[in-house]
């Protein structure tokens, strides 16, 4: 029997509502359904007067989940993919991203289109598109304190006030370099369109090799986002003698003591997305970010009047 996993925001009426029509839908196609939350994939935030938890990133993947899922249907927003992509990447399972949140920038499928992606996943009409997923581990010494799969961005700063920090950065075989900066964001071209994004960085086409290394706020005009090979791994030292908080993905993370540095390589896993249709990179960027919108009229392309009453050709030459 065929098995396909299910994982759900169970936080959210409406992504549990639609999970039950999916469920009833697929077993009674023949396939059987292992259903988990998504919060799995949250690690969450660790405890500064605790032991940072040094399991290592497979502990996401759900008891029930195995290399044999013919793929996992996730139900949720953004965040939802996020996570879910830590609780199948390790064991190879492709997930199927069918929106139940707000912008849904890693959607494949919306509710409207439920009933026609259900007969896809039945009939085995999809493929596969893989994207980076980084490691970011944690060391003190040579113990490994905590670590976590990466599929958007790290970024490291100084909480509860943002304030200028230092960071020594060596990027592979590469001189290390100093940062000032009120933090620093690494990222994946997935997460070039995120947080990266909004701190001044450029937007990278997912099938490219490469990392994205972005100051926040730098002190220096001269510091400005650089893109590398991710074949290069990034160790990060924190040259502040205050804790730091580093956060993975908006749902997990831990504090940076100045005994501490966090090291970023390329992980041996993808995420690997279901694909129904052609997926044009550039066309989400238009739908979702409004990116490469005409801002000037083009010929055959009428301008709105600007009153009701007065086309636009009446007003011009006027002051």
């Amino acid at each position: 029997m065929p098995r396909v996993g299910l994982i759900v925001n169970d936080g959210k009426h409406l992504a549990v509502k639609t999970a039950d029509a999916i469920e009833a839908r697929l077993t009674a196609s023949g396939r059987e359904v292992l259903r988990v939350s998504s919060s799995g994939g949250m690690v969450g935030f660790a405890n500064p007067d605790q032991q940072m938890r040094a399991k290592g990133y497979a502990a996401c993947v759900p008891a029930s989940f195995s290399e044999e899922l013919e793929l996992a249907i996730v139900l949720g927003g953004d965040g939802t993919v996020l996570s879910a992509s830590r609780q199948t990447a390790p064991i190879g399972v492709p997930i199927l991203t069918i929106n139940t949140g707000h912008l849904g920038f890693l959607a494949e499928a919306y509710l409207h289109q439920l009933d026609e992606v259900l007969e896809q996943v039945i009939a085995g009409s999809w493929t596969v598109e893989e994207r980076t997923l980084q490691v970011v581990s944690v060391l003190r010494s040579e113990q490994r304190r905590w670590e976590v799969l990466c599929l958007n961005e790290m970024a490291l700063h100084r909480e509860p006030l943002t304030s200028m920090c230092h960071f020594e950065i060596a990027i592979g075989r590469h001189a290390p370099v100093d940062i000032a900066a009120d933090g620093v964001i690494l990222s994946t071209p997935t997460g070039s369109t995120a947080y990266a994004l909004s701190a001044g960085g450029p937007v990278i086409t997912p099938d490219c090799p490469v990392l994205q290394l972005t100051p926040i706020a730098p002190h220096s005009l001269a510091s400005r986002a650089l893109v590398f090979s991710d074949r290069e791994p990034v160790t990060i030292f924190p040259a502040t003698p205050e804790r730091l908080m580093m956060v993975v993905d908006g749902s997990a993370g831990c504090y940076i003591w100045p005994e501490d540095r966090v090291l970023i390589r390329r992980s041996e896993h993808a995420a690997r997305f279901v694909r129904l249709n052609d997926h044009e990179f550039f066309q989400v960027l238009r739908n979702k970010l409004g990116w490469g919108l005409p801002h000037v009229a083009k010929p055959g392309n009428e301008l709105e009047p600007l009153s009701g009453d007065e086309p636009m050709a009446s007003r011009e030459g006027r002051p």
